[in-house]
């Protein structure tokens, strides 16, 4: 055995052959340590070797040997944290904090001089984050602090640290994978390398002879059930049109065949001894090519029923008379616009630990922005009741919609019931969250838009093509968003729309930040700022004068009454200041030479908070015996601040402080039922029902404090720890004590259901330059005003839109799947990037100074809509410095090369 020194602790083990120095510390139970690519790209795993960083996934874990291995457990000293830990506590440096503890072990060694931090570029080039856009990272290195204090009362309104910021800190926070279990098996699955074929045959016989191999399983072994695996309260809203396993393949990645081993090693091992004989058909990409007649059939239609061929579903209406709208026009703009595939790139990847409880139940331990939805999932794929199963999480390393689809959940779960209950773990590696999940979906925008002189609207009509690829969870419902509020954003009596969602032999799309609205806002808001060019109108005054307003049906291309409503108004005050700021500038010139052009360009983005269709969440509350609260919410919490706010309304409607109230959330036995967090509704529905509960939590204490000491209500309010009734005191720990007497529980639940749905706005404003010759892009001004109501927390509202921003510059500039014939060719993160610190401008964020009179203490959603004006107001800016309009996602060097050089 050789001996290991692990801060400040020996360990005597000895590394399996090839092994390592991540996986070999996770095996000594070293959790702080992350995996995030396992390809030295990510920098989650990084490690002190004799106190310089590395990237332990790029260690052989023999290299560990006689040196000292420092982990982010091993930072504080004596029980004081590091500087940087306290630095990284103050300017509340992360957001689902999976990236943490690698960000740390980089930047507090002392290898990061002087010289580092004034290069932070350079510096940070081997750190992804993929939620704050590093705004607070560089406030923390630069010792500045966000927060402020938890005073009792005062919660709302206040920028109050994270609930688990030490554990995240000090590596004690425990993400799905963080947990040794005895007997933990491992799943791994083999992929299909063709984009469509048919299983012939799968002989097991090699790989179930490997030593350690299980059990292999195939489609004739699991249910033959359909479902689908996006996460919604309404399931009928999604095609069931998926199998666990399934004997036909219809895109590259798809999953085949399952191996349970007793290591993760010997799982892929059985992989790979599999042997598949294929019948290859024939495959279509192109979903214009894939509505032809005669184009190749992807679905039965005796399983999934679709409206014409490998059309899923068509959504089309119109309001007023669109074609006579564009005979009143004195203007009209017409043009195509297209949009990217992109991955949620969340750091943590999707993964699953099922087994059987003492209880005699099955539990799920995953990562999930939706554990209730998995939970009636998995009891319909099993045959089993649900109350049978339990699914939580624990702590979720980023979501942005990649965790609103059930993936990981159902073969480790079959597995662990199929091995008399022994746990099964299967962890997702970076390339199958690129060839396996889901991704934005691709889509095709043609928008024809009309407008008089002055710049009144006359029409506008949009044509969208979604590519669902070859399942078609979310395929419906994003098109929906699509076909909603980027056309009902604009006040127009002629509105037109169709939109297909059509299946291909492409990886399939699923739930993104932005959901659907994103691709069609691009195409709206580019040609919105066409036609203002071509009337000679201001795009700030352009939309001005035809955005909807309070008073006008909010309304897109249905004639339908909607629920969504104006709880509040803030937009023109967005546009306000966004056209402001620009003009007054920031000081950063364009780079020196006459081959770089310099441009300005804007776009705005509207939101209905929620999904149109329904959404629940409820909350319990008690008060305890010491004269603290408990409280459970079944929302999920996965960097969107979901925790901090509900503890901070509650908090402030019972006049505490927030640390005061406990938290339990996203536990299916624990807490009461959520649909899950997404589509904007962490706060306004989750976030609702906590209002609504700690109301009645309120009015529970002041009723029993009304009746214990016989003073009329009126006179008894609480104050902190106390009720005070008339001229007398009580604590609430003498109160939970009298009621105990009584058998009175102070114990309240209530529910919030999401109708109507409130509206937001953001706007965003960009100055850039770009290099004619390289096609080179530099952000020299990014500057966004957010409608988002009355913020609960500003300094995590401010986060959220940081991040959402960063990764709609992503989008805009340089994330670019490649594929080819239904492979990708990129899937890893070198290859396939996301923004680095290098990659991602400052950004100036402002609020609109707006309270609404709909969400919770007059709160909006503010997580999801700010990436959607980005990528159209890069596209504005392109457009002003060089006359060229860019129409397709992404601009990256060598899209904008060949037209740069004609437009000189």
């Amino acid at each position: 055995m050789s001996n290991y020194e692990v801060n400040g602790r020996l360990y005597s083990a000895e590394p399996k052959a090839g092994q390592c120095l991540r996986t070999f510390l996770r095996d000594l139970e070293v959790f702080g340590v992350k995996k995030g690519c396992d390809a030295g790209d990510c920098g989650a795993c990084t490690v002190w070797l004799d106190g310089k960083p590395f990237h332990s996934c790029l260690v052989p874990a023999f290299r560990g040997e006689g040196r000292k291995i420092t982990t982010i457990e091993g930072l504080a000293a004596n029980g004081q944290m590091h500087p940087l830990q306290k630095a990284f506590h103050d300017a509340q440096a992360f957001q689902c904090g999976y990236c943490a503890a690698g960000m740390l072990m980089t930047t507090a060694s002392a290898a990061f001089d002087e010289a580092h931090k004034a290069d932070l570029p350079h510096a940070l080039k081997g750190n992804i984050c993929r939620c704050t856009g590093y705004r607070s990272i560089v406030d923390a290195l630069h010792g500045k602090s966000n927060i402020e204090e938890d005073v009792a009362g005062k919660a709302c309104g206040a920028s109050l640290p994270n609930p688990f910021t030490d554990a995240i800190l000090t590596g004690k926070a425990r993400y799905t994978m963080d947990i040794a279990i005895a007997g933990l098996l491992h799943l791994k699955v083999l992929r299909s390398p063709h984009a469509h074929a048919r299983i012939k045959s799968i002989d097991k016989t090699k790989a179930l002879a490997i030593p350690g191999v299980v059990a292999v399983y195939t489609w004739e072994d699991v249910p033959r059930r359909l479902y689908s695996t996006a996460l919604h309260e309404d399931h009928l809203v999604d095609p069931d049109d998926t199998y666990i396993l399934d004997n036909v393949a219809r895109f590259v990645g798809q999953r085949i065949a399952a191996v349970v081993g007793e290591s993760e090693a010997v799982a892929e091992a059985g992989v790979r001894a599999l042997q598949v004989e294929y019948e290859i058909l024939p495959a279509v990409f192109d979903p214009v090519a894939a509505m032809e007649p005669g184009a190749p059939l992807l679905h039965d239609k005796n399983d999934v029923v679709t409206q014409n061929g490998n059309i899923f579903c068509t959504l089309q209406g119109e309001i007023g008379d669109v074609t006579q709208g564009f005979k009143e026009a004195d203007a009209v703009h017409e043009m195509t616009y297209s949009t990217s595939r992109v991955q949620h790139v969340h750091l943590e990847t999707h993964g699953s630990i099922a087994y059987k409880g003492e209880d005699g139940r099955w539990h799920v331990r995953t990562s999930s922005q939706g554990p209730f939805p998995v939970r009636t999932k998995l009891a319909y794929l099993m045959g089993v009741p649900a109350r049978e199963i339990h699914v939580f999480t624990e702590r979720v390393g980023g979501g942005f919609g990649g965790k609103q689809e059930m993936v990981s959940e159902d073969l480790p779960l079959f597995a662990s019931m199929k091995l008399d209950g022994r746990p099964v773990k299967w962890e997702w590696t970076r390339e199958e969250e690129f060839i396996g999940a889901t991704t934005r979906h691709q889509m095709t925008t043609k928008v024809k838009i009309g407008a008089k002189k002055d710049g009144t609207l006359t029409a506008l009509d949009v044509h969208c093509v979604s590519n669902t690829g070859a399942y078609g969870n979310h395929a419906s419902e994003t098109l929906a968003a699509a076909m909603a509020s980027p056309i009902a954003a604009y006040r127009c009596a002629n509105k037109k729309g169709v939109g297909h969602v059509v299946y291909t032999n492409m990886i399939p799309g699923g739930g993104f930040r932005g959901y659907g609205a994103s691709q069609t806002t691009y195409a709206i808001e580019c040609a919105m700022d066409e036609l203002a060019r071509l009337l000679g109108i201001d795009p700030f005054e352009m939309r001005r004068k035809n955005v909807v307003k309070p008073g006008d049906n909010v309304e897109s291309i249905w004639k339908e009454p909607g629920d969504a409503s104006f709880g509040s108004y803030g937009i023109n005050e967005c546009l306000d200041i966004v056209e402001r700021e620009l003009k007054k500038g920031n000081g950063v010139a364009k780079p020196d030479g006459e081959d770089w052009a310099e441009g300005t360009g804007m776009a705005l983005a509207m939101l209905e908070c929620g999904p149109p269709t329904e959404h629940r969440s409820g909350a319990e509350m008690k008060l305890l015996p010491d004269g603290t609260y408990h409280l459970a919410c079944g929302t999920s919490e996965f960097g969107n601040g979901t925790s901090n706010a509900i503890k901070q309304i509650a908090a402030s409607i019972v006049g505490v402080r927030a640390r005061d109230v406990a938290l339990v959330n996203a536990d299916t036995d624990r807490t009461p039922y959520d649909t899950g967090t997404f589509a904007s509704t962490g706060t306004v529905v989750a976030g609702k029902a906590v209002h609504i509960t700690a109301q009645a939590m309120r009015d529970d204490i002041l009723d029993f404090a009304c009746r214990h000491t016989g003073i009329v209500i009126d006179q008894c309010r609480l104050e902190s720890d106390t009720v005070v009734c008339g001229n007398r005191r009580i604590t609430l720990t003498e109160l939970h004590a009298a009621g105990a007497k009584v058998n009175h529980r102070f114990t309240v639940t209530r529910r919030a259901y999401l109708s109507p749905r409130t509206i937001a706005f953001n706007v965003q404003g960009v100055r850039l330059a770009v290099h004619r010759v390289t096609g080179e892009v530099r952000i020299l001004h990014s500057v966004h005003a957010a409608d988002i109501g009355f913020p609960i927390n500003p300094m995590q509202c401010h986060g959220q839109i940081d991040g959402a921003v960063a990764m709609g510059y992503g989008w805009a500039l340089i994330e670019n799947m490649v594929h080819d014939e239904g492979h990708m060719v990129n899937p890893q993160l070198r290859n396939c990037r996301v923004p680095a610190f290098a990659d991602t401008p400052h950004t100036d964020v402002f609020f609109a100074g707006t309270v609404d009179s709909i969400g919770p203490l007059g709160a909006k959603s503010q997580g999801e809509c700010a990436i959607n004006p980005v990528a159209p107001a890069v596209a504005n800016a392109l457009a002003s410095a060089t006359g060229v309009r860019f129409a397709h996602l992404p601009f990256t060097p060598d899209r904008l090369f060949s037209k740069l050089g004609k437009s000189k």
